[in-house]
């Protein structure tokens, strides 16, 4: 299950996309992200969503079916954590895409909403505060990735989710670090601004 979950993860659904709708490489211009939120600088709203929709996807369904499959197979909390993390890696280090994937947001996501739908809505309405009033994607991706964890400790205890949803947390911040720089220096892209898209 830990190894589908990878599988599934290592789709990045940015590139795929992409090459559906005749759009160029998300890696060949702006961030080089391969997440939905450097395949909306193409202008393209629906490849955005599409894109965000199965990243989130992705993270969440691995859990799910783990979840569905636990009491057949003896599985405990920390096997379902650990399919879901491996989503999240997969999707940080696709074995489809030589190891170079995204950031991980929308990915993360779909994993918290798996282990507890009220943690993701906490975390998502987080997002949305400071995406909404910051107009950073990226700003609003660390402090909601910072919040995470809190949020699982203070509300629901140290349970078996809480140590994946921590190095989920870790790394998001890590992937994040040249955009904190962008930040810091007022160069950062905001939500929507379009880049220039290279033939």
């Amino acid at each position: 299950m830990i190894v589908a979950g990878y599988l599934v993860g290592s789709l990045s659904f940015a590139i795929i996309v992409s090459r559906v709708m005749g759009l160029a490489d998300p890696r060949s211009y702006g961030s080089g992200n391969p997440g939905a939120t450097n395949v909306l600088r193409t202008g393209n709203k629906a490849a955005a969503i599409a894109t965000l929709a199965l990243d989130a996807l992705k993270g969440f369904v691995p859990v799910i079916v783990a979840l569905l499959l636990a009491e057949r197979f003896g599985w405990g909390e920390r096997t379902i954590a650990a399919t879901g993390l491996a989503a999240f890696l997969g999707h940080l280090w696709p074995v489809f895409f030589k190891f170079k994937g995204g950031k991980g947001v929308a990915t993360a996501a779909g994993v918290l909403f798996g282990f507890n739908p009220l943690l993701g809505l906490a975390t998502l309405i987080t997002f949305a505060i400071i995406a909404t009033f910051f107009r950073y994607a990226s700003l609003a991706s660390i402090a909601a990735a910072l919040f995470a964890p809190f949020y699982q400790l203070l509300i629901w205890e140290a349970d078996g989710y809480a140590l994946a949803i921590v190095v989920m947390s870790l790394l998001l911040v890590w992937r994040h670090e040249g955009n904190i720089r962008k930040l810091i220096a007022g160069t950062e892209s905001k939500i929507g601004q379009k880049a220039k898209i290279h033939p």
